[in-house]
């Protein structure tokens, strides 16, 4: 018995080692993001449909993203209080993935979602090529006079992930 494949999957596997083999660290931990994120909505529509394997499948896949890919990229001697914050955010969103998973519960799902979107989003930008880390946010520019400009930061691989 023959198995049917698709061609699409085939690509989208490609497509993605390309990307995975030219990204640059910061891009990783965004993919890294991203794939997290869609196997959370994923099994967030599995859950709903009660799709239980696809759901199980699903979610396996975003604690192991989160625990094997954004928690273990964590350095603590580098990232100091910050890297130790969100290693203990992402466990704690990694039990309550456990959690919605054995009990179907999505709205731990979108806990989680609300939790970690913003850091995603934040990621992305410190990744701008416009991003400067001594300029205020663009909706603080005009409040900010120029003795409470911040502190010079590190570079953006220094905020907690290597």
């Amino acid at each position: 018995m023959s198995v049917k494949r698709n061609p699409y999957d085939a690509y989208s596997k490609s497509t993605l080692e390309s990307d995975v083999n030219q990204a640059s660290p910061h891009k990783l931990i965004l993919m890294l993001f991203d794939g997290m994120l869609s196997a959370i909505k994923q099994a967030h529509t599995h859950m709903e449909a009660k799709r239980i394997p696809e759901k199980g499948s699903a979610l396996s896949k975003a604690v192991a993203i989160l625990e094997e890919g954004l928690r273990a990229s964590l350095n603590k001697e580098i990232g100091g209080q910050l890297a130790e914050d969100l290693d203990a955010l992402y466990e704690y969103c990694s039990n309550r993935l456990i959690e919605a998973n054995l009990n179907n519960k999505p709205e731990l799902l979108n806990e989680v979602v609300k939790l970690l979107e913003p850091l995603r989003d934040a990621w992305e930008t410190i990744g701008q090529p416009s991003y400067s880390p001594d300029a205020p946010p663009p909706e603080a520019k005009a409040a900010v006079a120029d003795e409470s400009t911040p502190a010079k930061r590190d570079a953006p691989s220094s905020y907690g992930h290597v």
